[in-house]
């Protein structure tokens, strides 16, 4: 197992059960130390993200490093979040790499995402680790703290 430096956590934002735990597999088959949070739309991934809502009582929040986002949810889809996050104190989004994860071959959602500071990658589902890693050696290079056995 690895241990990357301000990758504590990765939280899977998608409505589909199904996806959720083939990506919670991949994570673990890339052999990380990391908490994987999973929530089924926008308004969960902002109660997880502030502390409010289902986790208003959780003592064991730990921030994110990585959000996968995916774009069409019920309650709150993946463009809704990203106009409530960007409204967010910077201290709730401090280092956090969003990557939408996505099924959509539309190029006016990629186009989009693009223009969204907040997104700092646009990938197709399914994620694999050779993407999980790619966004990993990306945006934490040369974190690696520790094999931890």
């Amino acid at each position: 197992m690895k241990k990357i430096d301000g990758l504590d956590c990765i939280l899977l934002v998608d409505d589909d059960h199904a996806t959720n735990f083939i990506n919670s597999m991949i994570i673990k088959r890339a052999q990380l130390d990391v908490h994987v949070q999973v929530v089924t739309n926008g308004q969960e991934a902002l109660d997880y993200l502030t502390g409010t809502g289902d986790f208003a009582n959780n003592t064991n929040y730990i921030l994110p490093g990585i959000v996968f986002l995916d774009i069409n949810m019920p309650a709150m889809n993946g463009w809704e979040f990203l106009d409530e996050y960007h409204k967010l104190p910077e201290e709730k989004k401090a280092g956090i790499v969003i990557a939408m994860l996505t099924t959509s071959l539309n190029p006016d959602d990629e186009r989009k995402a693009n223009g969204i500071d907040d997104i700092r990658g646009f990938l197709n589902k399914p994620l694999t680790v050779e993407k999980l890693l790619e966004v990993i050696e990306r945006f934490f290079p040369n974190k690696v703290l520790a094999e931890v056995i």
